[in-house]
């Protein structure tokens, strides 16, 4: 009868933890890439929704300030831009922690993985395009007149 510990691959060497290593470098810089992004995000977003806040606590008979709330459809499309923007970015970062852990378990499984991983690498890439185009649209509507007066 076999024992568990003969199912079960054999240890890998430094020399094949080294390649797994090297292999996993260039996702693990793009997974700190996406995660500084996403904080760049979040702070965007904290801003509007804030501005909007301040924005909505405007009285109606604050005669000299209320033309302001003509500018909360902006914002809030500014806001839905973001957190599409934000869902894409952690998508993107969800598949590139997959492609790590892919990577490490197909390597000590002795799968072959290449194809899983670059399906998931372009994804990805998919993702965090789509999360850069949704920022640029929403950096192309963020100065507006409105925004310099208060």
């Amino acid at each position: 009868m076999e024992s568990i510990t003969d199912l079960l691959p054999v240890t890998p060497s430094i020399d094949q933890l080294g390649r797994i290593i090297a292999n996993v470098a260039a996702p693990a810089f793009l997974l700190g890439a996406v995660a500084a992004f996403i904080s760049v995000l979040i702070s965007r977003i904290n801003r509007v929704v804030d501005r909007a806040q301040f924005i909505s606590s405007i009285s109606d008979s604050d005669t000299a300030r209320s033309f302001l709330k003509g500018d909360l459809p902006r914002l809030r499309r500014r806001v839905t831009l973001l957190n599409r923007s934000l869902y894409c970015a952690v998508v993107a970062a969800i598949l590139t922690t997959l492609i790590i852990i892919v990577a490490f378990v197909s390597s000590l499984l002795h799968f072959a993985h290449e194809y899983g991983v670059a399906i998931l690498f372009t994804a990805a890439m998919v993702m965090f395009s789509i999360s850069l185009i949704d920022l640029a649209r929403e950096t192309r509507i963020a100065l507006h007149d409105n925004d310099l007066r208060v």
